[in-house]
């Protein structure tokens, strides 16, 4: 039956292949990312009409103790400076 079913509906072939349904781990709030990782903002970048991404920015350890109790401002400041930036994707699921 399942190849009738993919026959019938081809999207679900989609959703059984890549599993971005699914999100892990289950019941955690990406959007608060300060609660999982030390030093991290959540972020939003629109990289073109209607399609907007979101991003997790991480200071290192070594900037830790400046960046306690900072807002935005200051993260996207660090963005701007002259360190190095490490870009991660992470690929096609809900998760970061």
């Amino acid at each position: 039956s399942f190849p009738f079913l993919i026959r019938l509906f081809p999207s679900l072939l989609n959703k059984f292949v890549y599993l971005n349904f699914l999100s892990f781990p289950l019941f955690v709030d990406f959007r608060r990312p300060e609660l999982l990782v030390n030093n991290t903002i959540n972020l939003y970048l629109t990289t073109e009409p209607g399609v907007t991404v979101g991003i997790w920015h991480t200071v290192p350890s070594s900037r830790g103790a400046e960046a306690q109790g900072k807002d935005q401002r200051w993260y996207e400041e660090a963005l701007a400076d002259a360190h190095p930036v490490i870009i991660y994707l992470h690929g096609n699921g809900g998760t970061r």
